[in-house]
Parts: C-alpha cells; sequence; structure tokens
C-alpha cells in the first residue's frame, strides 16, 4: 500500500476549489448535490483510511482479539511508520465516532424539542404561527413536514413577502434540504478538511430556496425584498445593530443573485470554463480518493489473509 494509503486524508483538499465556484456559477440545486455528493463520498474514504490504521495499530496492542498473525513484519510494512499511524488513527477514529454521535444527537434533540412545541398548538395545518416576540422562520421536516414562523417575523413582512418567504420554506422540505445539511456536517466530523463544504451547500441550498420562491411568486424582486427584510430584521434581533448585515456576506449576495438573472439548469459546466476545470478537478481527486481507498482496502485484505492462520 505504501503512502497510498495516507491519500484518502488529504484529497478532500481537492473538493475546496469547486465549492466557491460552484456556489458562483452553477444552478443552486446542482451545486448543493454536487457538493454534498462529494462530502459524503471523501468522508467515507477518509474513514476507510482510518479504519484500515486502526487495524493495523490495534494488532500491536497486548490483548487484542485479532490474529496474532495480523502484528506481523508483513502486515506492519503495508503501512508507512506503522506504529505512529495505528495508534494516532485509534484516538482519531474514536474522535470521529464521537463528533458524529453528538451532531446527531443535537440534531435529534432540535426536532423532537420543537415538534413538542407543535404538539402543544391548537392547529395541524402546514404553518404553524407562534406567538414569539423574536422574529425567525425555519422548515421542520417530519411526517409531514411544516413550518414554523413566529409572529413577529410575519408582522414585518407584507402579505406577498410572506407568501415568498412561505414558499422559501416549503422549498426547503420539499428539497429535502435538511439532510444535504447533516450529511456535509457528518462528513465535516469525519474529515476536518471537508467543513469548508458546509458553508458552501448552506449557500447553496438558501439559493436553491430563493430560486423556488421566485418561481412560486412570480416576481424575483418581490422575493428578494422579502430575503433582504427577513434577514434583517433576524440580525437585529440577534445582535441589536445591522452594521454587520451591510458587509459582503451571503445574504447581500442571494439578494443580488435574485435580482440578477436566472442561473442556468445545466448541471454540468462546459469543460473550458473556470468552473468546468474546478469541477473536473474536483470529480477526479474523488476517484482518486475512492480508488485509493479501495485499493488500500484490497491490499490490507490480503496481506491479513495470508498473515492468519490457517484452521485446522
Amino acid at each position: 500500500m505504501g503512502v497510498f494509503v495516507y491519500l484518502p486524508l488529504v484529497l478532500p483538499l481537492t473538493a475546496l476549489p469547486i465549492a466557491r465556484l460552484a456556489e458562483q456559477h452553477l444552478h443552486p440545486r446542482s451545486a448543493a448535490r454536487l457538493l454534498a455528493t462529494i462530502a459524503v463520498i471523501m468522508a467515507s474514504c477518509s474513514t476507510l483510511c482510518l479504519g484500515l490504521l486502526v487495524v493495523v495499530g490495534t494488532a500491536q496492542l497486548p490483548g487484542n482479539p485479532l490474529p496474532d498473525g495480523w502484528s506481523d513484519d508483513e502486515v506492519r510494512k503495508a503501512v508507512p511508520h506503522d506504529r505512529f499511524a495505528g495508534k494516532t488513527a485509534i484516538a482519531a477514529l474514536t474522535a470521529v465516532a464521537v463528533a458524529c454521535a453528538v451532531t446527531v444527537w443535537h440534531h435529534c434533540r432540535f426536532r423532537s424539542r420543537a415538534h413538542r412545541t407543535l404538539a402543544g398548538l391548537a392547529t395541524t395545518a402546514e404553518v404553524a404561527v407562534l406567538p414569539d416576540g423574536v422574529p425567525y422562520a425555519y422548515a421542520l421536516p417530519g411526517s409531514p413536514g411544516r413550518i414554523m414562523v413566529s409572529s413577529a417575523m410575519l408582522d414585518c413582512l407584507t402579505e406577498a413577502e410572506q407568501r415568498a418567504l412561505l414558499a422559501h420554506e416549503r422549498s426547503h422540505l420539499a428539497g429535502r434540504h435538511h439532510r444535504l445539511l447533516l450529511a456535509v456536517q457528518l462528513a465535516g466530523c469525519a474529515n476536518p478538511l471537508l467543513r469548508p463544504l458546509r458553508a458552501a451547500i448552506t449557500y447553496s441550498t438558501e439559493r436553491w430556496a430563493d430560486e423556488e420562491a421566485a418561481v412560486s411568486t412570480g416576481d424575483r424582486r418581490l422575493t428578494a425584498r422579502a430575503v433582504g427584510k427577513a434577514a434583517i430584521i433576524s440580525h437585529r434581533a440577534a445582535t441589536g445593530t445591522v452594521a454587520a448585515f451591510a458587509a459582503a456576506g451571503p445574504v447581500p449576495r442571494r439578494v443580488a443573485a435574485l435580482l440578477g438573472p436566472v442561473p442556468p439548469e445545466r448541471g454540468w459546466p462546459p469543460v473550458h470554463t473556470p468552473t468546468g476545470i474546478a469541477a473536473f478537478v474536483a470529480a477526479a481527486g474523488t476517484a482518486l480518493s475512492t480508488l485509493s481507498s479501495l485499493n488500500a482496502a484490497f491490499a490490507l485484505f490480503v496481506t491479513l489473509e495470508a498473515a492468519t492462520p490457517l484452521s485446522s
């Protein structure tokens, strides 16, 4: 295997160029799906890599349940710096498992608390208006999914802007954006190099919902106004000032995008464009990471099988 066993740990860097370009040039639906797929594949390969290193590392520990032959020199030579790599991988894989468990626990706890709040209301309608002085609105997945919006948020928007806001949240539910966000969050737990993709996918899912809301209302300018007003109101509630909102960031970019032309529906950019080149690099890196992990897994399997004593 040699150094190839370590490649899946660093190859997520190849996904970073497309993250910025994809959110700028691809249709947000295509960008979100593409980046989420890349994150999941590379996180899986990275975790498999750690698992292979753990096998080598635990085989050296006294009292382990693995066959004695797995700690032979032939097995350890398959991984460069096997002692250090094996012990480090044990700690890293443990940290990955704990981080993923905590993330899933927080996700489930939030959904459980939100559903308990909705259960206390007298209505079972899709849109649940909560009497709250703090302005907010979000889509709560479930069977069925529901939209939670505070009375303070609705009071600050016109009737037309409220329709745009609700259309935006319905798009989140229809597109199952919570799954993409949870997947990329878990991918970031598996490999910290994938964490920058979370911001890109979050932005892409919001842009995806913006575009669906613009189609639903038939007015891109109205949707942009609703997005801007809701963001300003929410930011005021959180910080008491709008100074930070005036700086360049996701919301101003979303508003600017809605005031511009409709993004192209192409699923893959032309190869001769900067976005196409970045997409090709990310796809090649993903393929290389997958093949490297599979090659390392197969090579280690053959080595361990050869070192396993035959039963009589």
